[in-house]
């Protein structure tokens, strides 16, 4: 049963991707990273099913069982106020009726949103895409079913996995993410992009909002700012899971530099200022009570 709570952020989370302010997703992995990037003050929470993984022990590409990732999903939703959309990856599943299934389950935690990509385990060969588009059309007639519009974010990897020229696999993104937004997709996530001319094309021949992905452990470039995006007609900025990369790697440091000089300087720096810090942990520690 979808609440009027649950379908009312439904419609503000569609709403986001289609105005002209662009919408700037970090992506957390779980309830306590969700509950400071709420109290940072973005406009929803978008979760990283990598960083979800590894916080469990567990890595990449399905391999956390679909009743761990709900779990978690649900405390994220249950801890914070925004609306929250989540990387299901290909969906949970080996057929359809499956990955139905699955959303199904994932819908019941409260969420809005999903991504589902045309790839698995970040296989060369893409998921064929008239099967893919039945993937979409199915999950859209759930969500018609259930009385709610559950934005779709549906990413292609032509540029992750493809061995094709730069041309083939920015036309075959093209292609397919017009099929997808045809079978029922709201938004088209292309990744791993970064030059202003691809953007800028992808843009202006996917007849959908796009999404973009700054991730440099990815590909190895970043996209232009965020202005610079917003000006290119880019709808949706998410980073990922470098957050969680980028927050490991800190802890890395912290350790080396400890074991090493025994010495606290990155610590330190990374709590400067903390009167900043202090700040934003008792805000989001106060959207519990």
């Amino acid at each position: 049963m979808v609440s009027k709570i649950q379908k009312e952020k439904a419609e503000m989370f569609l709403k986001f991707h289609q105005d002209e302010e662009i919408l700037v997703l970090l992506n957390s992995w779980d309830t306590g990273s969700s509950k400071l990037i709420e109290a940072c003050g973005y406009k929803a929470i978008a979760t990283t099913s990598m960083g979800i993984a590894a916080s469990l022990g567990y890595p990449d590409c399905q391999i956390i069982q679909l009743s761990e990732m709900t779990e978690a999903i649900n405390r994220i939703v249950n801890g914070v106020q925004l609306p929250v959309t989540v990387d299901i990856e290909a969906g949970y599943g080996n057929n359809l009726n499956e990955i139905t299934d699955s959303v199904k389950k994932i819908i019941a935690t409260g969420i809005v949103g999903i991504n589902i990509e045309d790839s698995i385990d970040l296989n060369p060969v893409l998921i064929d895409e008239t099967e893919f588009c039945e993937r979409i059309s199915a999950i859209r007639a759930l969500s018609d079913s259930l009385g709610f519009h559950l934005v779709i974010n549906a990413r292609t990897d032509s540029f992750y996995t493809s061995t094709g020229s730069p041309r083939e696999k920015l036309n075959e993104s093209i292609r397919r993410g017009n099929k997808y937004r045809e079978a029922g997709a709201d938004c088209i996530f292309v990744q791993p992009v970064w030059e202003k001319e691809t953007i800028s094309t992808l843009v202006r021949e996917i007849n959908a909002p796009v999404n973009i992905l700054s991730n440099p452990a990815i590909g190895g470039g970043l996209p232009p700012s965020v202005s610079e995006l917003q000006d290119l007609g880019v709808a949706r900025l998410s980073l990922g899971s470098s957050l969680m990369k980028a927050t490991l790697a800190l802890i890395k440091k912290v350790a080396d530099e400890l074991s090493e000089k025994g010495t606290y300087n990155i610590l330190l720096d990374s709590l400067t200022p903390l009167p900043d810090a202090a700040l934003a942990y008792k805000m989001a520690t106060e959207l519990n009570k």
